[in-house]
């Protein structure tokens, strides 16, 4: 088991690289844009209405990407703690098939349950 646990950590690792590059990409693309097309007295405002759009996307986006860094984070530290792979909630062990499919998973399948009852998901 501690090897199983060896390689979930090393996956959590790697997507906290990962996702930890993908943010600093989206920030970095975050500039404003200074051109703007003049072709038509409602070019401005079409391009205006784009950019907004297409900010909010970027803003979800990357508030999607803190969301699982903080899911990873948590699942690392409870490596550094040695509660990984025990619920957060009730402190049952969580199903290795569970933690492989997805490593940062806090919960067992029982209170994972529970707790999208109580918040209508």
């Amino acid at each position: 088991m501690v090897e199983k646990y060896a390689i979930l950590r090393s996956r959590l690792e790697s997507e906290l690289k990962r996702l930890n590059a993908e943010l600093e990409n989206l920030q970095m693309q975050m500039s404003p844009a200074v051109e703007r097309r003049e072709g038509s007295p409602f070019g401005k405002r079409e391009e205006e209405a784009v950019e907004s759009a297409e900010l909010e996307k970027r803003l979800a986006l990357q508030q999607r990407i803190r969301d699982q860094l903080a899911e990873i984070e948590h699942a690392l530290d409870k490596f550094e703690k040695g509660t990984y792979g025990f619920c957060d909630r009730c402190g049952a062990p969580i199903d290795p098939a569970r933690l492989d499919a997805l490593p940062q998973a806090s919960l067992c399948l029982k209170c994972k349950a529970e707790v999208k009852d109580v918040k209508g998901k």
